[in-house]
């Protein structure tokens, strides 16, 4: 018998570090899979990539921005009111189009077992590792 297979949805966290050239590197990702209950980020900061496309940006502010969408998605309260919503609510908060240096990429669904391992892969093919 066969796992069953749960339907996911994810979105591709983005750095823009320059608005008006919309350039991006993939810094993340969200999965969302409500059967599972299962809301995560996973991240990471690539700074020698983002250099390269420009020197002014402020890496903190970028590291407290990324830090800020996993206190969402785990629902801390460090994470605001928004972290304080149910996991549908705050999977599209962040999945939501926004014109900041922090943006995501349009929501895209999928069948998996495990949203982790998932996630993980996801983040593997489409972010890579510092």
């Amino acid at each position: 018998m066969m796992p069953a297979k749960h339907l996911f949805e994810y979105a591709v966290i983005r750095i823009v570090p320059c608005v008006e050239k919309e350039e991006f590197i993939n810094a993340g990702i969200i999965l969302y899979c409500a059967s599972k209950k299962f809301l995560q980020v996973a991240h990471t900061l690539n700074e020698k990539k983002l250099n390269a496309f420009s020197t002014e940006i402020n890496m903190d502010a970028i590291r407290q921005r990324l830090e800020a969408f996993e206190q969402i998605a785990n629902g801390e309260k460090t994470g605001g009111t928004i972290a304080t919503l149910p996991l549908a609510s705050r999977f599209r908060w962040l999945a939501s189009t926004k014109s900041t240096v922090i943006q995501t990429s349009p929501v895209h669904p999928g069948l998996c077992i495990d949203p982790h391992e998932t996630m993980m892969k996801l983040f593997a093919q489409m972010v890579g590792w510092e």
